[in-house]
């Protein structure tokens, strides 16, 4: 009978820690959000189809079609741009800081995704970033992406396979150094994922350095109407739900959202839209199980049931062999 009972409870193991996490999140969905920042944002989605985006004769409109949509009415603190939303070197070209210090209102920053290269004597390296401009045309500091795509941003073993990449633009990209958290003059802090960085979880966020929100700037039109943009987007709300942060999209075809520390979608423009969303940041709730431990967590939890199973089953062992040995010497 006890041999029953401890196979029953092995089994029901699985079926407890699943009440146990949905418990869990239950209480957290209940529980009051803390206060939000005052900060107020202003996404903009260009909608730069993307054979367009890096002709060098339409550099200019797409650049104007951005200040544009900038300048729309309205106050912000934080303007935000998508991938590359810039096709060129802003860093050195200090006419079209000119214009986006000029754009933006006293006291606020632009993130902004666009291609950055340091010059070497090896030659050149090029960086996918996200760079912070102020109102007084300084650039304020930095984020270079680190999870490149295979054959859209670097051909791996290019010395070995005869191909080019497949999406326009630069040459290869170089990787940055990985995550890291930006500090704003009187901003909340901020982790940046550039494209397809926000799909690796515990890959997003600063370990040392937890920020207060997650920028995800992306350019998503190599996808075109397909279900990419709807993926790409259901990853970014699950690295908010695990990191207890607001995540905020700016995508320059869509899907551009405000999504808060629960993984709801407060906000969002569709694929093929123009426009901007202005939005309050949420606030971040505090750091969830999976922040604090990641994925070791779960492997203690595999490592603990295991253990325990292995300790049942030598236990109804052992009294098995007890009654037949009691049986026999009876």
């Amino acid at each position: 009978m006890a041999v029953g009972r401890q196979r029953l409870i092995i089994s029901l193991m699985p079926l407890a820690g699943i009440v146990t996490m949905w418990a869990v999140g239950t209480l957290r969905l209940q529980s009051d959000a803390p206060q939000p920042p005052d900060v107020d944002l202003r996404i903009v989605q260009g909608n730069v189809p993307q054979e367009e985006k890096w002709a060098p004769e339409n550099r200019e409109a797409t650049f104007a079609r951005y200040i544009k949509l900038s300048t729309q009415p309205g106050d912000f603190d934080v303007l935000l741009w998508p991938e590359t939303a810039f096709p060129g070197f802003l860093d050195e070209d200090a006419q079209a800081r000119a214009r986006i210090a000029a754009a933006l209102p006293d006291g606020s920053v632009l993130l902004t995704g666009v291609p950055d290269r340091v010059l070497s004597e090896d030659g050149t390296r090029y960086f996918n970033t996200v760079q912070a401009f102020d109102d007084t045309n300084e650039i304020l500091t930095g984020y270079a992406k680190h999870h490149l795509v295979p054959f859209g941003e670097y051909v791996p073993f290019r010395g070995w396979l005869p191909i080019e990449r497949l999406t326009a633009g630069l040459g290869d990209f170089t990787p940055g150094p990985g995550p890291r958290t930006l500090a704003l003059p009187g901003m909340p802090l901020v982790a940046v994922a550039i494209c397809y960085e926000i799909i690796f979880p515990g890959h997003v966020v600063d370990d040392m350095f937890r920020p207060d929100w997650i920028f995800n700037a992306t350019n998503d039109s190599w996808f075109g109407t397909s279900i990419g943009p709807e993926q790409h987007l259901a990853s970014a709300r699950m690295r908010a739900v695990e990191e207890g942060l607001p995540v905020i999209r700016a995508a320059n075809t869509g899907i551009s959202a405000v999504i808060d520390a629960n993984g709801e979608i407060i906000a969002r423009l569709d694929t093929g839209e123009r426009g901007i969303i202005d939005a309050d940041l949420p606030s971040a709730q505090p750091p969830t199980p999976y922040a604090l431990f990641g994925d070791w967590m779960l492997l203690a939890l595999i490592l603990a049931s295991w253990s325990w199973a292995l300790a049942a089953n030598a236990t109804a062992n052992h009294r098995r062999m007890r009654k037949t040995v009691m049986q026999r010497c009876g």
